[in-house]
């Protein structure tokens, strides 16, 4: 298999951003892209990536906010849950509330769906990945999982992070809401699943269960 995932902090509040590509033809899906654009296409011009999909967590500007500029340079689509899509429309009041240069919302390309499957179409790699509808930390919030490599991987975004989970006091957030999805849709998943954060460091989903002090799956 020539596929290739590669995460790294980026933007001001170093958001995990994701390459998943092809190592053979550079296409590529981007999860997460963050708010530092200048440095974000140094990433991909240095890969040579071939940009298709731009997939969100969340419509926070710390994980959305570049994603207009990308879509310009690059040609790639905007995925996003419609539940957050008024949470993009307001991208400038956001990056203003935290002392952010005010930031431009994109249009939408396509708003994602509850177990939607991706593909990286030109590599022949069709539906290697689903969509995961967890709401709480946002009305919108998604993750994303896969089973492509050697071991199964989620994309959490800001649902669940390692030993915490998602603020729940900004709009759109509900603690029951997180709680349950959490236990419905995450902890369901295979215990050994590799969990990528939406910041700081990995985990997974067996030692969320036992130790996470907020939502614990006993």
């Amino acid at each position: 298999m020539d596929i290739k995932i590669e995460t790294f902090p980026m933007g001001s509040f170093a958001c995990n951003c994701s390459f998943i590509y092809s190592e053979k033809t550079r296409e590529a899906i981007i999860i997460d892209p963050g708010n530092d654009g200048d440095t974000l296409m140094k990433e991909i011009e240095s890969r040579n990536l071939i940009v298709k999909k731009l997939l969100h967590t969340h419509a926070h500007f710390d994980h959305i906010g570049c994603s207009k500029e990308i879509k310009k340079k690059t040609g790639a689509e905007i995925h996003l849950h419609k539940k957050d899509g008024m949470l993009y429309t307001a991208l400038p009041a956001q990056a203003m509330m935290f002392g952010q240069a005010p930031l431009l919302a994109g249009k939408v390309d396509k708003w994602i769906e509850d177990e939607e499957e991706y593909s990286l179409e030109d590599s022949g790699l069709k539906n290697f990945m689903k969509s995961l509808h967890t709401p709480g930390h946002t009305e919108g919030s998604c993750c994303f999982y896969t089973e492509i490599q050697d071991e199964p991987l989620l994309f959490s975004g800001d649902t669940l992070f390692n030993q915490s989970i998602g603020r729940t006091d900004l709009p759109g957030g509900s603690f029951d809401v997180i709680k349950s999805s959490i236990e419905n849709r995450l902890y369901t998943l295979p215990d050994e699943t590799k969990v990528i954060t939406g910041h700081g460091p990995t985990t997974r989903i067996y030692e969320e269960k036992k130790t996470n002090p907020f939502v614990s799956g006993s």
